[in-house]
């Protein structure tokens, strides 16, 4: 783990004031920079130590053998993982003959700091070489978030104490040497040594260009890099190239008070089809376009861009200082993983590191897509795009498994399936429908009707089929889903995964919505009214297991006829328990190792009564421990809508931190993208109690005790909304766009830009606070005391357990066991009017 004060606690940046080796794997990833297009690890720029060298680009990966040791019909042929491209990152740094390396001579002073405004990492060193001379080395570097194929360094070097020869260099390298495998971690990527083999190497004035293809994927890739050098008089530059790498030198001799300067600027560039002329050409124009900005230049846009975002996106929380940089640095992480990467997916770890082989996984469109719809929904269409157009695909494997439809991955990076293990990916067939509900969250949110007509309407009507195929009525009418995986890895091939039912019955309806919408779309996929009919009735039968006796919701059918895990005897070492004990002895107890009935709860909380969420939540509380990074941010979401808001707060804490304090123990692999994404819906979904159910927008505020105040933003329908309050009071303010109406907890708010609208919080009912396994509550969020003015004050009235994601009418029955419930299904977009003011 990461120690408590490794990271000085800054509002707006994250720094390491000084060096610490046994770390550095960790802070790789923590300082990685990244536009979704290129990622860049926080590597030194002088090349080593270094724990994982990574320099990666979107979607470029290497075919690898899956580890089946018995094949069978239906499972995945190849695998893929992520490689290192070629390393631009690398500026060599001798003084007086002595290369800088932080290992050797003595370091006096070494600071690197992530600035979440201007999206750039700098650092600075005050290094005594072997030979007792002293420089000051600064460094500054951003992947561009406005030009999605660059990314640029400014490299300073100043002697301190009399006059040294200096000499940079600068270089590309290909086939970078990999990292070590952590063994028994299926969460580490698989190793491919030398993956690229040569096809271009060549220089041109002050730069060189190299362009290198997969042996086996096939994949080109060109790099190219230019240099803008300032330093004293007699300077001199020099280029090389070789086979797999480029160099190019600066050689000088400074004196104190003189700089040597350079600006490189990388470009980089991709595709598995254009020539290698082609290539060469893009990435040489990139450069070009780069020299026309200039290093400052570039950097002011920079800036521009993150302001644009953190004027509509920012998230203030007053009261925990610690919490509110974690906050702003998952969200600026997040950003960054998706701003340029244009019809292309987020992996899990993003582009910071090669955990998960840089697989996208089902938790994109839960975690990740949610947050960027409501604060960056431009980027939200892209990955979409990138979903439909591997839909072709889709529908092959479907068919391959005997479905109808289509199926998507449970994991991959090209569009194939990549998992080897169909447990839990294979039947993790909710992923279909996870997708269908960000297409359907995208489409109400935007209003964007030309999306909803080329991508979205195809892609729920195809993913209800599959449902209509995949699922069956029994012979009371219901109908069943059985053996399938839902989130939780720790429950496999159960029947009537209620979240996995829920979340299929919107799908299903959603689809009909969509071929009655668009029928030419219809037509062209040959969608009968029967079909239609058919999909309807499923959604209107949908089986939802319940408890009687223990009057809760069954994670899935005989789920709670499972013998308990016997966690007073599990010791502390033996988490996460899928490195400890099989998967047999897991998937026949009751234990769960992230949020999945309370999933349910939070993306289908139209379809529970506030009792019930209550209920539900206690149980699995008690079940539940949060062997997973996707896990912490859905209990908090749920813990504060049903009313323990220091445990919302407790688990805040625990997903915003997942990386600043490598709470899973891997984060040299990569961030937790989703984990960082669920960050901000604790925030916005917790705090806020904000919900979003087809046309029906609410929040409803609830302030943790050791808060003191919180302010979020919404993008919706073209306008940003800004929710602000303290222990008594809401204020919300439309900050642009035109006039909106939403809910605040029962009553309808019409907003304008004219005025703010201020309201009285209630009072929530106090509950007892739910039990964790034993051993796995989250750490106690503690602050300064709140002040009087701000503690909250009688009411007239206490407010039950509140559900503010069901507007009273709509209701909708589901099949279940005993008694009928409501389960009301999101609808597909309607036209803006309904929801503005």
């Amino acid at each position: 783990m990461i120690p408590e004060g490794h990271f000085t606690v800054e509002p707006w940046a994250v720094r390491e004031p000084k060096l610490d080796l046994e770390l550095l794997g960790e802070t790789e990833s923590i300082f990685a920079l990244s536009n979704g297009h290129i990622g860049w690890r926080g590597n030194f720029e002088e090349g080593e130590p270094h724990q994982i060298a990574g320099s990666y680009l979107n979607a470029v990966y290497e075919q690898i053998r899956l580890p089946i040791a018995e094949s069978a019909y239906g499972y995945p042929e190849a695998g893929q993982t992520i490689v290192n491209v070629t390393d631009g990152k690398i500026i060599r740094l001798l003084v007086d003959d002595e290369p800088f390396d932080v290992r050797y001579g003595k370091v006096h002073s070494h600071e690197r700091v992530l600035d979440l405004k201007a999206g750039v990492l700098e650092r600075t060193v005050t290094w005594e070489s072997p030979a007792h001379r002293t420089v000051r080395i600064h460094s500054t570097r951003f992947v561009s978030l406005v030009h999605r194929g660059l990314a640029i360094i400014r490299y300073e070097v100043e002697p301190l104490d009399g006059s040294a020869d200096l000499v940079l260099q600068s270089e590309l390298v290909a086939n970078v040497p990999a990292s070590t495998r952590r063994e028994n971690d299926p969460r580490t990527a698989e190793i491919v040594e030398s993956p690229f083999e040569a096809e271009l190497n060549d220089k041109f004035e002050r730069g060189a260009v190299l362009v290198n293809c997969t042996k086996k994927s096939r994949l080109r890739v060109a790099a190219a890099m230019s240099h803008e050098v300032h330093g004293p008089r007699g300077t001199q530059t020099e280029t090389f190239t070789g086979s797999d790498f480029a160099r190019f030198t600066v050689a000088t001799t400074a004196k104190p008070g003189q700089r040597l300067v350079l600006h490189k600027v990388v470009s980089y560039g991709w595709s598995s089809f254009r020539s290698v002329e082609t290539m060469r050409d893009q990435v040489e124009g990139e450069l070009a376009s780069a020299y026309t900005h200039g290093f400052d230049g570039l950097l002011t846009a920079q800036r521009r861009f993150l302001a644009d975002f953190w004027k509509r996106a920012d998230v203030q929380l007053d009261g925990d200082d610690e919490l509110q940089q974690a906050v702003r640095f998952s969200m600026f992480h997040v950003l960054q993983a998706a701003a340029r990467a244009e019809q292309r997916a987020i992996p899990a770890k993003g582009l910071t590191g090669p955990g998960y082989d840089g697989h996208t996984f089902w938790d994109t469109e839960c975690f990740v897509l949610p947050f960027l719809t409501y604060t960056y929904p431009g980027c939200v269409a892209d990955v979409l795009r990138w979903r439909h157009s591997i839909l072709d695909g889709a529908r092959k494997r479907a068919g391959d498994l005997g479905m109808k439809g289509a199926a998507f991955p449970w994991r991959t990076i090209h569009g194939e399936e990549g998992s080897g293990y169909w447990p839990a990916s294979v039947a993790a067939v909710h992923v279909n429908a996870d997708i269908a509900d960000a297409v359907v969250r995208y489409t109400s949110a935007t209003g964007d009707r030309r999306f909803d007509r080329e991508v979205g309407a195809e892609m729920l009507i195809e993913t209800a089929r599959l449902w209509a195929s995949v699922g069956h009525h029994d012979r009371t009418g219901a109908f069943r889903i059985d053996g399938v995986t839902g989130p939780d890895e720790y429950s496999a091939l159960h029947d009537n995964n209620v979240y996995t039912n829920l979340m299929a019955q919107q799908n299903l309806d959603c689809g009909a919505d969509a071929a009655e919408r668009h029928r030419d779309v219809a037509r062209r996929l040959k969608v009968s009214a029967a079909e239609i009919k058919s999909w309807r009735r499923a959604a209107a039968n949908m089986y939802v297991p319940y408890e009687p006796e223990l009057r809760i919701h069954k994670q899935a059918s005989q789920f709670t006829d499972h013998e308990p895990w016997d966690f007073e005897h599990t010791r502390s070492d033996q988490y996460p328990l899928f490195l400890h004990f099989p998967y047999f002895e897991l998937y026949r107890k009751q234990v769960i190792k992230q949020a999945d009935l309370v999933l349910a709860m939070h993306l289908r909380g139209d379809a529970f009564t506030p009792d019930e969420k209550a209920r539900n939540f206690a149980y699995y509380e008690a079940l539940t421990v949060r062997d997973s990074s996707l896990s912490a941010c859905t209990q908090a979401v749920i813990a504060a809508e049903v009313g323990h808001l220091q445990l919302a707060h407790d688990y805040l804490g625990e997903t915003a931190l997942m990386d600043l304090r490598d709470l899973e123990h891997n984060v040299r692999e990569g961030i937790h993208m989703a984990a960082l994404a669920g960050a901000w819906l604790a925030v916005a979904h917790g705090f806020g109690c904000m919900r979003h159910h087809g046309d029906f927008l609410s929040f409803a505020p609830r302030l943790p005790p050791a808060l003191q105040k919180v302010t979020f933003r919404v993008t919706f329908l073209g306008r940003t909304i800004r929710v602000s309050f303290d222990a008594r009071r809401v204020t919300y303010a439309l900050e642009r766009g035109r006039p909106i109406a939403f809910h605040h907890y029962d009553e309808m708010i019409k907003l304008s830009r004219a005025r703010a609208v201020s309201r009285r919080l209630p009072v929530l009912k106090k509950l007892r606070e739910p039990k964790q396994p034993a051993g796995r509550a989250p750490a106690r969020r503690v602050s300064a005391a709140r002040p009087k003015e701000l503690r909250p004050t009688s009411s007239p009235r206490s407010r039950p357990l509140l559900s503010t994601s069901r507007p009273p009418s709509r209701r909708r029955p589901s099949k279940r066991s005993p008694a009928p419930a409501s389960a009301r299904r999101r609808r597909g977009p309607s036209p803006p009017s309904t929801r503005a003011g």
